[in-house]
């Protein structure tokens, strides 16, 4: 086990080399950012350094709660970093930026509202290993809705049966509707519907995922990662949707069930969701969505 017990927090080693760089884009959440942390906290193997992109306006990472979790990570013998990071230039600018200063073989993005429960981390890291392709995600599940279950919106669960394989999305298409399955608390319900342990994970189909992502991280920078945000306005949504269909096209790219990752459910931070990032980065779809308005 790489994490250090309280046995040994004053111990002056240096961190073991990250096998996984955990990317945390941050703008402003403190006491989210303290409940992620912590749920980092809880995490074994693999060995893996926080990295949180700071874009936050008043200083909030200075929040007592969140740096108290910065110096239990350090103690745990965990390399945590803060990087100050502004002017905001939208969330693709900001993955981007931290892919750029990571350098493990597998990068983690996990956003700043989500808590993981202990194994997690490994159970995904054995996954992205076992079923291949370029990343493995695990869909934050809101648990506000446990008492809701939605079965016509988990029609579309489909398993991998073994390796993961290259799949192109696109509105319109049946690998697209599959995004209901993230909804809510649907794959909790899955989990229980389909008996899935989480030692024994097993891998779907999806037309994305979101918050919760592990990629091997030169299949990433192979598909271009997160580099069109240079063509994006700084308010965008949807920048994870559009690398990840570009790491599907070459690669792959899977859900995993159950599903270790809790949606904290706070408000958002990007309000302005008007432009999408795959009609600009994908553009045969956004004319083809124009031209079919047009004729109406």
């Amino acid at each position: 086990m790489t994490r250090r017990g309280a046995g040994n927090w004053a111990e002056a080693s240096a961190p073991e080399a990250p096998e996984i760089d955990v990317l945390v884009p941050f703008a402003g959440r403190a006491s989210a950012l303290a409940v992620t942390l912590a749920g980092l906290a809880a995490q074994d193997d693999p060995p893996f350094r926080v990295i949180v992109s700071d874009q936050s306006l008043g200083g909030e990472v200075e929040d007592p709660a969140v740096q108290a979790m910065l110096r239990v990570l350090r103690a745990q013998g965990r390399a945590a970093e803060v990087i100050p990071h502004l002017p905001r230039r939208g969330m693709a600018e900001q993955r981007d930026f931290l892919l750029q200063v990571s350098s493990a073989p597998r990068v983690f993005y996990l956003d700043d509202d989500i808590w993981l429960e202990p194994g997690a981390l490994s159970r995904l890291d054995a996954a992205l290993t076992r079923f291949g392709g370029g990343f493995v995600g695990y869909a934050p599940q809101g648990l506000s809705y446990l008492g809701e279950s939605r079965p016509h919106e988990r029609a579309a669960l489909e398993f991998w049966d073994h390796r993961v394989l290259p799949e192109r999305v696109r509105p319109g298409t049946t690998a697209f509707e599959r995004w209901p399955l993230h909804n809510a608390a649907n794959l909790a319900h899955a989990a229980l519907e389909h008996r899935v342990p989480a030692q024994q994970p097993r891998a779907y189909r999806i037309a994305w995922v979101g918050g919760c992502v592990l990629y091997d991280r030169a299949r990433l920078l192979a598909a271009g990662g997160f580099d069109f945000w240079r063509e994006l306005p700084a308010h965008h949504a949807g920048e994870d949707v559009a690398a990840e269909w570009r790491v599907m096209e070459r690669d792959g790219g899977a859900g995993v069930l159950p599903s270790g990752a809790v949606h904290l459910e706070a408000p958002t931070t990007i309000s302005d969701r008007r432009v999408e990032a795959r009609d600009i980065v994908f553009r045969e779809h956004a004319e083809a969505r124009r031209e079919k308005e047009g004729t109406r």
